[in-house]
């Protein structure tokens, strides 16, 4: 079940990553990652995506905002 509630949760995640993996490739093949760039965008269009973050972060955010209340 979490599996499925990951999925859930990254929305056009398989596209960015993609893109990312695409973009720090040497060498840099810029058709690939334009290609990848065209299909990320339709995803976020397709799925009415707002706004990405990444989990690691916002943990580290929020272990932040923790540290400074202290």
């Amino acid at each position: 079940m979490e599996t499925s509630q990951n999925q859930q949760q990254a929305v056009c995640g398989k596209e960015a990553l993609d893109l990312l993996n695409c973009v720090a490739q040497s060498p840099y093949d810029q058709d690939k990652c334009i290609s990848l760039f065209q299909a990320l965008r339709q995803c976020v269009v397709d799925k009415k995506v707002k706004k990405f973050s990444l989990a690691e972060h916002t943990k580290e955010q929020a272990d932040s905002n923790g540290k400074k209340q202290n």
